[in-house]
């Protein structure tokens, strides 16, 4: 097991960087989201810098309003399969959906990229945001099923995919070529589920990896994703707006385990941020400050759009108090939808403030300094109990991610917080998660 005052660390890969603008920055290449070798590039240094997780989500939709890397990217399980190719330690996390996949299938693909990287994958089971409002169109649909409705599915569907990957005893392939056996059939177990919303026989055309099943990873921080998290996720990523809002939703989370059976260790809980690092407080707010001088503002309130229910923010002046605005029911992203009105509210926020304020990438916070500043302030995080560790959204890649291996991890690992080795080779072991028992195995009596 992995020392548990250490700090769990994913990157957050995406394109030239997290900030709408990083594809401008002359230090930005802008075609990085469809260039393997870069994608590649950027694992690797994060995997020099021990990261647990290369992370790499996902959406089933695009429009003109949408982050300039999402528009032409990589399917996320076949970027990882490609970075499985050009790491050997670091863990690979793929997002796919609940909603709009079919839970064979992914089980397959998961499975099968699990043993390609001798046990490095992650699931990031979403059930699909639809920022675009559009995402149903694609699936031959009319309408994105309702909050709770898609939270209903993905309670069946985690359940079919791990019994799934629980199709095979560790045991069961013997390959006994002198008494003609390959298998032995009583190893072998059918899923045989047939619920509300899905019915799948098995069993699984693949048996289970050296870390038993992909890790499971969610993000949901309403209701409905929490109890789902609760009882099925052993990674979860937040974004919450400052530290005592973090620390109440990590106690809120951790306390709802117990049920499950449980316990806080089987759960760890990432907060994002995007750090830049300077040698000096100057020369950290002058990067930050280049990048904000390359936003259009009209197209920053464009993404900001897709995740306040798809306003038309061109009917407003810069200067319009953002109370104003007439914001409609969301279909996703409830939690953070209602932290950002509320923010709006108590701080009389400007339509032209809300994506410096609102989204990490482009706000300027203790994660903006020096290498002394931003380990103490992740630090801070860690011991009063905020997280677990971070999801590393950097503004520019690979700039970013540079300057934070090569400056903040010597300090981290000085102040004995983070490895500074890998000490194991799958992702379970980096992240001091247990093999999951097969599920067909643990349910056999055992003889007195």
């Amino acid at each position: 097991m992995v020392n548990n005052k250490e700090l769990k660390l994913a990157l957050y890969l995406i394109g030239a960087g997290m900030h709408v603008a990083a594809w401008k920055h002359p230090k930005g290449q802008v075609n990085a989201s469809i260039d393997i070798q870069a994608l590649q590039k950027a694992a690797q240094i994060a995997e020099k810098g021990k990261f647990d997780i290369a992370f790499v989500a996902d959406s089933l939709a695009i429009n003109h309003e949408s982050h300039p890397h999402i528009l032409n990217r990589f399917d996320p399980l076949i970027q990882i399969t490609a970075l499985a190719a050009a790491t050997t330690k670091i863990g690979l996390g793929a997002t796919a959906s609940t909603t709009y996949s079919e839970p064979y299938v992914l089980a397959r693909q998961l499975m099968s990229i699990d043993h390609i990287s001798n046990g490095r994958v992650a699931w990031n089971l979403v059930t699909t945001a639809d920022a675009t409002g559009e995402t149903a169109q694609n699936f031959s649909r009319d309408k994105h099923w309702e909050h709770d409705h898609r939270y209903e599915r993905a309670e069946e569907f985690i359940d079919v995919v791990q019994s799934l990957w629980d199709s095979w005893e560790d045991d069961a392939f013997v390959y006994d070529r002198q008494n003609n056996i390959f298998y032995r059939r009583e190893k072998v177990h059918e899923t045989a589920f047939k619920g509300q919303y899905l019915s799948v026989k098995g069993p699984l055309n693949i048996a289970r990896s050296v870390q038993g099943q992909p890790v499971i990873v969610e993000a949901g921080a309403s209701k409905p994703g929490q109890k789902l998290a609760a009882r099925t996720a052993e990674v979860v990523f937040v974004h919450w707006d400052d530290i005592e809002k973090s620390k109440e939703h990590y106690r809120n989370l951790k306390a709802q385990l117990a049920p499950f059976g449980r316990s806080e260790e089987e759960l760890l809980i990432l907060q994002g941020i995007s750090p830049i690092v300077g040698d000096t407080e100057e020369e950290a707010n002058r990067k930050y400050n280049e990048l904000q001088a390359l936003i259009d503002p009209y197209e920053s309130l464009k993404f900001v759009s897709g995740y306040m229910g798809n306003v038309d923010f061109s009917k407003y002046s810069l200067d319009t108090p953002a109370i104003e605005v007439e914001f409609p029911k969301v279909n996703s992203i409830q939690s953070h939808f209602y932290e950002h009105l509320d923010i709006i509210k108590k701080e009389n926020l400007k339509v032209g403030d809300l994506y410096a304020r609102l989204f990490g990438p482009a706000r300027r916070d203790a994660f903006v300094g020096t290498p002394i500043q931003i380990a103490d302030e992740m630090e801070r995080w860690i011991k009063e109990h905020a997280a677990d560790g971070f999801m590393l959204q950097f503004p520019l890649l690979p700039r970013d991610l540079e300057d934070f291996v090569e400056k903040v991890i010597p300090i981290l690992q000085e102040r004995g917080i983070y490895r500074k080795d890998y000490t194991g080779s799958t992702l379970r072991e980096h992240l001091g998660l247990k093999i999951p028992e097969n599920r067909f195995v643990k349910s056999k009596v055992t003889p007195q």
